[in-house]
């Protein structure tokens, strides 16, 4: 398995993680059904939020270089559930249509300009690739089929998760730590927390010194984790599992 995957096998993800989202919608027996794991939304508003993400995100790659979001508007989706899945079925190909046009090294807006993942359309790739799985996993979990995430896009979910979500140089307000994720598929990774913010590296087997809090599961239960899908315990947690909780709560934006 690739070490770091590479643009077309992040587009080939998206597209077929995509598809997988709309096969578990199509499969759900009603639409205003609540998903578990985002319960403020009916599963339609699920399917509009990833569309509304897929064309927000063709536009800022279209548009090139800014200093915020095009705000270009996106039009409402229909009720039927045909035209729904359709309508979603556009707004993937929108995205990758502008992922394919620009290439991987497209500089553009993003909201994690602060953060150790790059402002291309490379990096809007990556992260695109985590939204459709994440977003397939609750719309499997709502259809009463959730699946494990595939894990060549859980071992890279987990890296870009660090990288765009917490290593960023806002000051982390508690004492100095590190934290370790371990993955079973032989994968690790190490986050330092100091006043300059937060930073990660792959880590070496076995590690150099023990971390203060780390956690270790599958890929796909990890990237789960992260994005708050399953709790801690749903993993084999050593070490302070408060850090754990200070690390959700930190906002490296506002620090």
């Amino acid at each position: 398995m690739e070490e770091t995957l590479e643009f077309p096998a992040r587009l080939r993800l998206i597209e077929e993680r995509s598809a997988a989202f709309r096969a578990a919608v199509a499969s759900a027996p009603d639409l205003d059904a609540r998903v578990p794991t985002c319960p403020d939304w009916a599963l339609r508003d699920l399917v509009r939020h990833l569309g509304d993400v897929h064309r927000r995100w063709a536009a800022n790659v279209t548009a090139g270089p800014a200093d915020g979001p095009t705000g270009t508007p996106v039009p409402d989706s229909p009720r039927d559930r045909a035209a729904l899945l359709a309508w979603s079925a556009e707004s993937t190909d929108q995205l990758l249509g502008a992922l394919r046009e620009f290439g991987p090294d497209r500089d553009c807006w993003t909201w994690w300009g602060k953060s150790e993942s790059p402002q291309t359309s490379g990096a809007v790739a990556r992260h695109q690739v985590q939204e459709a799985t994440v977003h397939t996993y609750d719309a499997q979990l709502t259809a009463g089929a959730a699946q494990p995430l595939p894990v060549e896009a859980a071992l890279d979910g987990v890296e870009e998760f660090l990288s765009t979500c917490v290593a960023w140089t806002g000051t982390w307000p508690h004492e100095p730590a590190t934290v370790d994720y371990h993955a079973t598929e032989g994968r690790s990774w190490r986050l330092f927390l100091s006043p300059d913010g937060a930073r990660f590296t792959r880590l070496a087997t076995p590690a150099p010194a023990p971390a203060t809090a780390s956690a270790r599961g599958t890929a796909s239960e990890l990237v789960l984790f992260l994005y708050d899908r399953i709790p801690l315990d749903s993993l084999q947690p050593e070490g302070d599992p408060s850090l754990f909780s200070r690390l959700r709560d930190w906002d490296p934006e506002e620090a």
